[in-house]
Order: structure tokens, then sequence, then C-alpha cells
């Protein structure tokens, strides 16, 4: 069993603080930028090397605009609309993947539109790396200690505070899951023939709503949301149109 005693605050300077939340986004652009440019060296993207700079900078403003419009509007609209300035404060933490999603998405049609890029290359890209800025994001959830599992009597469980008893470390889980076992898996992805005939995007999109909706069962829902329908949460609702998006792409939308 493992008290949880961690700090938020990875450094502090004077009145300098720097979180490990912001460092999890910065760690995880930073991958992506290099990995992407490794893949396409490598002929594994049929992207040209000179979009990857300026597709990620403007990936960055997206998803952080679409990740945190998202957990305002999905999870906590009552006190944002009440409280507009702590939408600013995401430092706190508060962002949603699947708004994260939406803003992507939206920034990639765009994109690919007036680029002239496949919509699916572009889509091929983000898929490649997210999963390593999820695993680092879930991680940073841990330290926290937000986004904490349900009760259990395992040795593996966390205790949070005063809690007496201890929960699930379901912010890890999702960290190999979501995180570890989908970059891995499409990294072998690639190296097969299947990427001839499917596209990267709809295998992210189907194991990720895969793992977050079954993970959900072991993750608190948030205390002001609770179950939005019987016993689902907000993320197993949301994980729904993806995996059905996720098999639609997959099978109609062949190479």
């Amino acid at each position: 069993m493992y008290e949880h005693n961690l700090s938020p605050i990875a450094l502090e300077f004077m009145n300098i603080k720097i979180y490990w939340y912001s460092l999890a986004y910065i760690f995880g652009f930073i991958f992506c930028i290099y990995y992407s440019k490794f893949l396409i060296n490598n002929k594994l993207l049929n992207l040209k090397i000179e979009i990857v700079d300026d597709f990620v900078t403007w990936s960055i403003l997206a998803i952080l605009v679409g990740g945190r419009l998202g957990y305002v509007i999905f999870y906590n609209f009552e006190l944002y609309f009440n409280n507009p300035l702590e939408i600013l404060k995401i430092w706190k933490g508060g962002m949603s993947f699947h708004g994260g999603l939406l803003g992507i998405l939206s920034l990639m049609i765009i994109y690919s539109k007036l680029k002239k890029i496949k919509f699916t290359e572009l889509a091929n890209l983000v898929v490649y790396s997210a999963p390593v800025g999820i695993f680092l994001g879930r991680i940073a959830n841990f330290i926290n200690g937000e986004l904490i599992g349900r009760p259990t009597d395992g040795s593996w469980g966390v205790l949070y505070g005063a809690e007496k008893f201890p929960r699930h470390p379901s912010q890890i889980y999702e960290a190999i899951f979501e995180g570890l076992i989908i970059f891995f898996i499409l990294y072998f992805f690639l190296k097969t023939e299947l990427k001839k005939k499917f596209h990267g995007f709809a295998i992210f999109l189907i194991f990720y709503s895969f793992f977050r909706f079954n993970l959900e069962f072991l993750r608190e829902p948030d205390q002001h949301l609770g179950f939005v329908f019987k016993n689902f949460s907000m993320g197993q609702i949301l994980s729904i149109p993806m995996f059905i998006f996720g098999f639609i792409f997959l099978r109609y939308g062949k190479k």
C-alpha cells in the first residue's frame, strides 16, 4: 500500500512555480516533434518534414483550448460559468481528452485544406505520438492526486490524505494502457503490411476508447458530476461515439 504525499509542484524558484502538469505537456509536445520527424525520415509517414514544426505549434493551441473548453463544458460548466477567470488557470488541472481531440480534429480539417495535405496523413502524425503525451499527462494526474480510483483491497492501493481506505491507482492504469500499450500497438502496426490498408488514426480511436471505457469502472467519477447515466461516467459516454467512429473509419476509410 502506498500513501500519497507527492507535491504537484516540480520546481520552485523564488516566487516561480513549475508544475508537473505543465511539464507533462511541454515534454509531450517535444516528443511529438522529434518522433514525427523520425517517422517521416524513415518513410513511415507520407508527409514533408517541413510541416512538423508549424503543425505542432498550432496543435499546442488547439489541444489546450479544446481540452480546457471540453472540461469546462462537459465536466464542470456551472463552476466556470460562475467563475470565468478560473478557465485560464490550466496549471491547476482540468483538461478533457475528448475536448482536446475535438480541438485537434478541427485544426486538422482546417490545416489539411489550407496546406492541401491529406487529412488522414495529419491524423496519423498526431496519433502515433499522442500516447506518450497521454502517458505523461496521467502520471501528472497521479502526482496531483486527482482523477483518483475507486476503493480496492489490493496491496497496490493508494491512500490519499486522511482517507482510511486505499484506492486503485487508476491514473497509472490509464498511463499504461492508454499511453504505453497503445504507443507500442501503433509502433508495431507501422512495421506491418496493415499500414498499407488501414489508418493508424482508426486503430488509435478504437483502442483508446476501449481502454478508457473499461478503466473508468476503476476510477471515481468526478464528484461534482457523478454518474451521468445509470452507472456510466461522462468519460464512458464520450468514449462510445469515439469507438463507433473508429470502427467506421477502419471499415470505410481504407487506403
